[in-house]
């Protein structure tokens, strides 16, 4: 493999959101040049890359054809299509996370399957086939419903309440776990590199609104004693070793009322649970992420100052040109960050952007966010 500091070194990106966005801050500070390939053209990274490539990330053709171009090649999304990385990879290119960890993490099924199989505690779940097979099936409720390929931020999850809750559910592949009944969720994000090396962030809590089923709120660091942190974090090591995965992966949990740590999903990229890391961390998530899939030292992982950070979604009720009221009144708060993505047109619950709060005592970070919630507000002109 090239080293990344030769003048003809090339990194790729498959998908050009607000994830890759942020990943081409540490490109751009390192001289690292970059291709990005989007289906959209509006895609937040396009302003950013040095080279910009619209098609779809799900056709074979498209992402061989692209990832060809380049040295490494890594995601900042993983719903692409994983037999071109497969491909890819036999032909000498580096694609990191690998795709075995891709095509596993695609499907819910065979996440928990890995989990089952490698003793990596987790919820009880059933995998079913189509909803046909799951009508059979006597289920006791409450149990939770996720289809197996293509969720994310809260799509393609429901609370199963009664046997007319499945009437509603798609005719898809699906797995449904028991409930569980938790205190808090966690999320550990844990870098590795190819040599083996690995650094763990501080455990994040992270609070969910009750309609979208979107983080709402990461707070870091979590309010947690002392071993329950430790447990979450060896955990979260087991998951990425385990796995063999190279990049940052974040490990998503519960804990429960009895102080047990069950593993919900992970996510092979950057991600939302991390965003906090850009002002609060010694090295962000994406400087990380860099880092890690280029073989680099790792950077520190330590915080540097408690942190709360909240996401903008797009208000409900309006959808077109987007517009961010209040802007200025966040800004003019102390330790108050915002990240606006790029994104021409918002809709409901589109996520927009974040704020990062940052405070010696979070507490008050907390306080300050929660009034950022009230006052900045994402809608269309």
């Amino acid at each position: 493999m090239k080293a990344y500091y030769s003048s003809d070194f090339r990194l790729g990106i498959l998908g050009g959101g607000q994830l890759g966005k942020m990943l081409l801050t540490p490109t751009s500070k390192w001289d690292i040049y970059t291709l990005v390939l989007d289906h959209s053209d509006d895609a937040p990274c396009k302003v950013l890359a040095n080279e910009f490539y619209k098609g779809d990330l799900q056709d074979y053709d498209t992402v061989y054809n692209f990832g060809k171009k380049v040295d490494v090649l890594t995601i900042e999304i993983e719903h692409v299509n994983v037999e071109a990385l497969f491909s890819l990879e036999k032909e000498g290119v580096k694609v990191y996370p690998r795709p075995s960890v891709i095509k596993m993490i695609q499907d819910k099924g065979l996440q928990k399957d890995f989990y089952k199989e490698k003793d990596i505690p987790t919820s009880s779940y059933t995998r079913f086939q189509s909803l046909e097979e799951l009508k059979q099936y006597n289920l006791t409720f409450p149990k939770v419903w996720k289809s197996a390929t293509m969720g994310y931020d809260g799509n393609g999850v429901k609370v199963l309440k009664s046997k007319q809750d499945i009437d509603s559910l798609p005719d898809v592949a699906c797995i449904v776990e028991d409930l569980v009944i938790f205190e808090k969720e966690l999320a550990v994000i844990v870098a590795r590199n190819p040599k083996g090396e690995t650094e763990v962030y501080p455990v994040t809590e992270m609070e969910f609104h009750p309609e979208a089923n979107q983080v709402e709120y990461v707070l870091c660091p979590a309010n947690i004693d002392k071993e329950i942190a430790k447990k979450a974090n060896t955990i979260a090591l087991k998951v990425v070793h385990s796995m063999d995965h190279i990049g940052i992966l974040a490990v998503e949990m519960f804990l429960t009322k009895e102080g047990d740590i069950l593993v919900n999903e992970s996510a092979p990229r950057t991600h939302n649970s991390g965003h906090h890391t850009i002002e609060a961390s010694y090295t962000s998530q994406f400087e990380q992420q860099i880092r890690a899939i280029l073989d680099l030292p790792l950077g520190y992982t330590k915080s540097i100052i408690p942190s709360v950070m909240i996401n903008l979604v797009g208000e409900e009720g309006y959808s077109g040109d987007v517009f961010y009221e209040n802007i200025e009144k966040a800004m003019s708060r102390e330790g108050v960050t915002p990240h606006i993505y790029g994104k021409k047109q918002t809709r409901p619950f589109r996520k927009m952007g974040h704020v990062t709060i940052v405070n010696t005592d979070i507490t008050i970070a907390r306080e300050i966010a929660e009034d950022i919630k009230k006052t900045l507000k994402v809608k269309s002109k």
